[in-house]
């Protein structure tokens, strides 16, 4: 048996401190009157997948999804706020201008997963919504890790997991809905913290251990390269590189980083046609990418990345188009009443610098 764990206890506090102060800004109408005094210009969405389903009761990753009708709301909600919805291009172009001009939106989807072709997709032809879809190469060529999630699906279904150390194995007891959720947390963040390549080798045991074939669950959860070209080829749609294994590039060899993101923008210029212009760095918060990143990014000469730090854009970001915030759709809060609030850039910037104190 686990004791307690400090760390998901924090997150869940976290979670509910975050969900009261929704409630709060949405109840103030601060949002709107933010909008109209504030130098920020717009906003970056962060969005991965799109499923109709109701998460199980043990889904760490639950916050990475939304469901289409929220999606449709959120897009028609940001409209009514007399708010445009812009390519990455466009708003780039915005936040280079002299002037403040209409507030803006983008929305951007990490990772290519398949149900973005399914329920997304259709949501943003009718809705007309411009959008960037960043791709990891390797992931849709079916031999990745979707780590993340395949450590979730190896705990959902066992009743204990046993990590092989020096002489012993470590036991994390997953009998009960608590435990499950303190061995994801555990795990997560020793994966989190380990070398790429441990971290590799980790989950490559686990699924080996406990029968989950990694490249068949990457290819039920990726598009392969045929489905990509739906959006490829539609005028909807920017390409954006995600590297090639989706590793975090602030913890690699710097030639190693610079690889993973060159070979990543080859890949998809060979299979489209056209170098991708926009980064997005996986996970994206600043253990995951900083300063080096950035400036690698720039030496590329890609013209924009983007990071999971959260916040609203200003006339500065002008200066560093490499490492721009982004605000997360995130699923624990797919309320109607906090699309306001998500639409609001800089009451992220504000949290961000709440949060770094």
């Amino acid at each position: 048996m686990l004791p307690p764990d400090p760390g998901r206890i924090m997150g869940a506090l976290k979670y509910a401190v975050i969900g009261a102060m929704f409630e709060a800004l949405w109840l103030s109408r601060l949002p709107g009157l933010v909008r109209q005094l504030s130098q920020s210009r717009g906003v970056i969405f962060t969005l991965h997948r799109v499923l109709p389903d109701l998460p199980a009761d043990f889904s760490p990753n639950a916050i990475l999804q939304i469901r289409p009708d929220f999606l449709e709301f959120v897009i028609e909600r940001v409209r009514a706020l007399d708010v445009d919805i812009v390519s990455l291009d466009e708003a780039i172009a915005r936040l280079q201008a002299p002037q403040k001009g209409r507030a803006f939106v983008v929305f951007t989807f990490d990772d290519a997963y398949r149900d973005n072709l399914k329920y997304a997709l259709p949501i943003l032809r009718r809705q007309e919504c411009p959008f960037t879809l960043y791709v990891p190469t390797k992931l849709v060529d079916g031999v990745g890790e979707v780590w993340w999630q395949a450590l979730e699906d190896i705990i959902a279904r066992q009743q204990g997991v046993a990590i092989a150390g020096d002489g012993e194995s470590e036991i994390f007891d997953c009998a009960t809905l608590g435990e499950k959720q303190a061995a994801y947390a555990a795990l997560y963040w020793r994966m989190r913290k380990m070398p790429e390549p441990d971290r590799v080798k980790l989950i490559r045991d686990l699924a080996r251990d406990y029968g989950l074939d990694l490249d068949q669950h990457c290819r039920s959860l990726i598009m392969d390269w045929q489905e990509l070209r739906t959006f490829a080829h539609d005028p909807l749609c920017t390409i954006g590189a995600h590297t090639v294994h989706h590793y975090e590039l602030a913890k690699l060899p710097i030639d190693q980083a610079r690889a993973e993101v060159v070979q990543s923008v080859d890949i998809l210029q060979s299979q489209f046609g056209r170098a991708p212009r926009h980064l997005s760095y996986p996970v994206g918060g600043p253990l995951s990418a900083g300063q080096r990143e950035f400036d690698l990014a720039r030496e590329i000469g890609l013209k924009s990345a983007v990071t999971t730090r959260p916040g609203g854009l200003y006339p500065r970001h002008a200066k560093t188009l490499q490492a721009l915030p982004r605000v997360s759709l995130n699923g624990l809060f797919q309320q109607q009443r906090y699309v306001d609030v998500f639409a609001t850039g800089a009451l992220f910037t504000w949290l961000g610098k709440v949060g770094a104190g």
